[in-house]
């Protein structure tokens, strides 16, 4: 009986393949920062860790979502700005703009559901940091009910990705 120790990857392969793979979000995010936009069913679900290093978001969001948030990027996001290590993008939260700033090391989980492609990576470190409570609104009793319904003019929605999670 031999005592052999498998053998060290000291190339880390893993790392540079999901390395590799972040940098096909990185292009397809590019495609969808063209005045084109993002062509024909394409939509993108992007899960990232909130508390990664470099993500940055309102302290409203963040405190909503310590944790992960996925977002959509299908028809409503602006100023959609892709660089090397990370991207920004201004979408809407209860009607008003709000810029994400998220780095693709970040990411766990991007999903083209019109083809049904899927990219998951392992969970960044987290940067602990204290996430501030939401404030509470102050209600101006003189002022209109708020409708609980739903908007109908199609702004993005954080969305759930459980159904699609392996079981």
């Amino acid at each position: 009986m031999t005592d052999q120790h498998p053998p060290v990857d000291d190339m880390n392969y893993e790392l540079l393949a999901q390395d590799a793979l972040r940098g096909v979000i990185r292009a397809a995010l590019e495609r969808a920062a063209t005045p084109e936009g993002i062509p024909g069913a394409h939509h993108f679900y992007l899960t990232f860790k909130t508390r990664a290093a470099g993500v940055s978001l309102p302290n409203d969001v963040a405190a909503k979502y310590p944790d992960e948030m996925t977002i959509v990027l299908q028809h409503q996001y602006w100023d959609l700005e892709v660089t090397e290590n990370q991207f920004s993008v201004m979408l809407k939260f209860g009607g008003a703009p709000k810029v994400l700033t998220v780095p693709y090391k970040a990411i766990v989980r991007f999903y083209d559901p019109s083809v049904q492609f899927m990219l998951q990576f392992d969970e960044p470190e987290v940067v602990e940091a204290d996430i501030e409570p939401l404030p509470t609104p102050v209600r101006d009793p003189d002022a209109a009910p708020v409708d609980p319904k739903p908007s109908a003019d199609g702004e993005a929605k954080v969305v759930s990705l459980d159904q699609f999670r392996k079981k």
